[in-house]
């Protein structure tokens, strides 16, 4: 049995699961959010926790039994308590706004960049060189963090750019031959 699939999903106090035929409903303080169940999954409530079982031993039941638990736990987290991405500008003269309801970059280029945050996923600024990505859907928290990211991932030579709190960078060393003369 897998390692991951067999272990319990404890449900906290506020967090309400209603499991139907195809769909698995969590809610929860923070919001509400939908699973599809996945073919020959069983989900059921044992108590204050989930219970996650699979029908038979083939190899791609065996790999959705594991994904499964990990979506629904992933589910049951995020209503509860929310996720967070920390990301931070690092750069002389790149810094972010808050314009409305959309942010605004400076990022060394010749133009700001604007983007604007999808439905269910907030941005909080915390100064002009620090924000953090927060929501109840850990894939899409990730996604909207990558995407700002993608604006200006970090230089490889100084570093400079978007980057993830905590992110460590190898930069490269740059020219090998300065200050020596050529023959």
């Amino acid at each position: 049995m897998s390692k991951v699939g067999k272990r319990l999903i404890s449900i906290p106090q506020g967090v309400k699961v209603d499991i139907q035929e195809k769909h698995i409903t969590v809610q929860g303080p923070k919001g509400q959010l939908v699973y599809k169940q996945l073919p020959q999954i069983n989900v059921e409530v044992e108590g204050d926790s989930l219970q996650v079982r699979r029908e038979s031993e083939q190899g791609q039941i065996r790999a959705y039994h594991g994904l499964a638990r990990s979506l629904l736990a992933n589910m049951v987290h995020g209503v509860s308590e929310g996720f967070e991405k920390g990301l931070e500008v690092v750069g002389v003269g790149y810094r972010v706004q808050s314009a409305e309801n959309k942010l605004v970059f400076q990022l060394g280029y010749s133009h700001s960049v604007e983007f604007m945050p999808p439905e269910g996923v907030s941005v909080v600024l915390d100064g002009p060189t620090r924000l953090k990505v927060q929501g109840i859907d850990k894939a899409q928290v990730g996604q909207v963090a990558a995407q700002i990211r993608s604006l200006r991932p970090p230089d490889s030579y100084k570093g400079k750019g978007l980057r993830y709190v905590g992110e460590v960078l190898r930069l490269k060393a740059g020219k090998a031959g300065k200050g020596v003369k050529s023959r």
